[in-house]
C-alpha cells in the first residue's frame, strides 16, 4: 500500500491509501523521497483543466528505485532519481528529430486493456496523471519517465529540477539558446521564473530583467541572478525595461501562465527578439504578433517543459547544483509533509511564497 493526496473532485485533495501493481518489462517501482509543488498541479486540481477522476497529481519528484521491470536498462534499484512528466517513447518522429518534450508517449502507458497501475478498494482503478502521480510515497512508472543522479545530490532540491528548473533552464538553453551578451526578461518569479532567471545568469546573458508584480519574489530573482527588477504592475513597465536594454530585449520568458504577461512579453521586445512562454495559459487564451511586430522580424514560440532532453539535461542541472552553479536553495521556501498539501497550495494561490516541497518520510 502506498500513501497518496487523491484528486477526488475538483477542489482539494485528501490523503487515502492505493495499491501499485508490480512493475511491467518497461516500469520502475520508486520509493518517492521529495515532490515539489507546481502551479500545473492547481490547474487540474482547481478544474481549469480537464482530468479523469479520481486521480493522483503530482509531477516534480525525486526519489530511490526500489524495483525494476525484466526489461528495464536505464536504472537499477538503489538508483537515485528524478522523474519528468515528458516521458518520451524513442521512436517517434519528435523523439527521433531531438524534439523528446513534444512526444506524446503513448507508448510508455500502459494499454487501456492492461490491468492500471494504481488502484484502490480492492481494483477501483486511479488515473495516473503526467505519466507520473508523485503526490504518493510510491510511483510506478515507465523507465523513460526516469533518470538516475548523482548521489550527492539532496533529493529535495533534486525534486524541483523534475519540472520548475527543467522548464525554467531549458527554455533558456534549449528553447532560446541564449547567447552570451543577451539581453532576457523573466516575467512572473516563482518556482519557474526563478530558474529561468537562474539559468540565464549561468549562460551568461548581459542583462536578466525580473518582472513581477510582489516586490518578495523580485527579491528572491535578485538574488538568483537578475540585474534589474520591474513591477509588473506598474504603469511604465514597457518603458521600464526598454531603458534599461535601449530598445527591448532579445528574449522575453512568460512563466506564469496569464494573457497580461504574456501580451507583456511581446511588448518588450526589441527588433528581431523571441517571446518564449512557458506557463500553462487558460484554454481560452490566444497570444499573437501585431503586422509591426511581424515586419520589425519578432517571433512567439512555446515551450514545453523547456524542450528538455531529461536524459541529458537532469544529470547536468544536478552537476550545476553541485559545482554551486545552480541556486536551488533559494527556489524552496518550505518542506512540508504530505498531510499539509492543501496548505501548501493556499500558500501557492497566495503567490508570495517560492517553492513548497512536500518531503516524504
Amino acid at each position: 500500500m502506498a500513501k497518496a493526496a487523491i484528486l477526488e473532485q475538483v477542489g482539494g485533495l485528501t490523503i487515502g491509501e492505493v495499491e501499485l501493481a508490480d512493475p511491467a518489462p518497461h516500469e520502475v517501482l520508486i520509493d518517492t523521497k521529495a515532490c515539489g509543488l507546481c502551479h500545473s498541479d492547481l490547474h487540474f486540481i482547481d478544474g481549469a483543466y480537464p482530468h479523469p477522476l479520481p486521480a493522483i497529481p503530482g509531477h516534480e519528484a525525486a526519489g530511490v528505485v526500489r524495483a525494476v521491470g525484466s526489461e528495464v536498462k536505464t536504472v537499477k534499484p538503489g538508483d537515485h532519481v528524478v522523474s519528468c512528466l515528458s516521458a518520451f517513447c524513442g521512436h517517434c518522429e519528435f523523439c527521433v528529430t531531438g524534439r523528446m518534450a513534444l512526444c506524446l508517449g503513448g507508448d510508455t502507458r500502459r494499454a487501456q486493456t492492461a490491468a492500471p497501475r494504481i488502484t484502490r478498494n480492492g481494483g477501483e482503478p486511479v488515473a495516473q496523471m503526467l505519466n507520473l502521480s508523485a503526490f504518493a510515497d510510491q510511483m510506478l512508472i515507465h523507465e523513460h519517465a526516469c533518470v538516475a543522479i548523482d548521489k550527492d545530490m539532496p533529493l529535495d532540491r533534486a525534486a524541483v529540477i523534475g519540472c520548475a528548473v527543467t522548464t525554467g533552464a531549458g527554455a533558456i538553453f534549449n528553447a532560446c539558446s541564449v547567447v552570451p551578451g543577451e539581453t532576457v526578461a523573466v516575467i512572473g518569479c516563482g518556482g519557474v521564473g526563478l530558474a529561468t532567471v537562474n539559468a540565464a545568469k549561468i549562460a551568461g546573458a548581459g542583462k536578466v530583467i525580473a518582472i513581477d508584480p510582489l516586490a518578495e519574489k523580485r527579491q528572491l530573482a535578485e538574488v538568483l541572478g537578475a540585474t534589474h527588477t520591474v513591477d509588473a504592475m506598474a504603469d511604465d513597465a514597457v518603458e521600464q525595461v526598454m531603458k534599461i536594454t535601449g530598445g527591448g530585449v532579445h528574449h522575453a520568458i512568460e512563466a506564469v501562465g496569464r494573457q497580461a504577461s504574456a501580451d507583456l512579453a511581446v511588448k518588450v521586445l526589441r527588433r528581431g527578439g523571441t517571446a518564449t512562454i512557458l506557463g500553462m495559459m487558460p484554454l481560452d487564451c490566444k497570444v499573437g504578433l501585431g503586422a509591426m511586430d511581424l515586419l520589425s522580424g519578432k517571433k512567439l514560440q512555446g515551450a514545453i517543459m523547456g524542450m528538455n532532453h531529461f536524459p541529458v539535461d537532469l544529470p547536468r542541472l544536478v552537476d550545476f547544483y553541485l559545482r554551486g552553479l545552480l541556486d536551488l536553495d533559494t527556489i524552496i521556501a518550505e518542506r512540508i509533509p504530505l498531510e499539509k498539501i492543501n496548505e501548501g497550495f493556499e500558500k501557492m494561490k497566495q503567490g508570495t511564497s517560492a517553492r513548497s516541497v512536500v518531503v516524504f518520510d
